[in-house]
């Protein structure tokens, strides 16, 4: 999990900041809307990392598998 995270962080922190960003100028400087944005888009962008880590594991015994068989 924490190589893809790791590979993506600066990218998804600066989305994360400019979304966050954009929503308090936006909608009239509502740091609690902003706030919200921020921290429902940190959480997704762990357990995105988390989901990813999941299915690539099984990706890899699935393949794995496969070689096994053959050979």
């Amino acid at each position: 999990m924490w190589e893809h995270y790791r590979k993506t962080f600066f990218g998804m922190q600066a989305v994360i900041w400019l979304v966050a960003l954009s929503v308090y100028v936006f909608f009239g400087q509502q740091w609690r809307m902003a706030m919200t944005f921020f921290l429902v888009m940190q959480f997704s962008a762990i357990s995105g990392a988390v989901w990813a880590a999941r299915i690539r594991a099984m990706v890899q015994r699935q393949t794995g598998m496969a070689r096994v068989r053959r050979a």
